[in-house]
């Protein structure tokens, strides 16, 4: 089992950027693929982008594609969510999301192909 807390929302305006972050806790991090989701008010919750156990795989949401990056730190038990050009319409709750994944198998988009979850860190983009 892993536990996931996100940290580093906030309220930027727009064209800003902000970075979040997901510690986890454990010594088998590396053993997780890993996601970023965010909901909106009155929502879904919908897939951002996934990182592969190593860090060498990733993959992104067309709407976030060339602003967002996603990276993880291994030694750290941390994954990072780098948000540059921010728009009002990527306001939301921002979770992070874990998986054990057989080797060899594509980064999943759909919430429930993740077992973990964090508790949510709001960003929140104004015009």
């Amino acid at each position: 089992q892993v536990l996931l807390v996100e940290s580093g929302g906030g309220l930027v305006q727009a064209g800003d950027s902000l970075r979040v972050s997901c510690a986890a806790s454990g010594r088998t991090f590396n053993t997780y693929s890993m996601a970023w989701f965010r909901q909106a008010p009155g929502k879904e919750r919908e897939f951002v982008a996934a990182i592969t156990r190593s860090g060498q795989g990733t993959s992104y949401a067309d709407s976030v594609k060339g602003r967002f990056t996603i990276s993880r730190d291994n030694a750290k038990n941390t994954m990072y969510l780098q948000m540059n050009t921010l728009k009002p319409e990527d306001t939301a709750a921002y979770y992070c999301a874990a998986v054990a994944l057989s080797p060899g198998t594509s980064l999943p988009r759909t919430r429930t192909d993740y077992s973990y979850w964090g508790q949510g860190t709001q960003v929140t983009v104004s015009s």
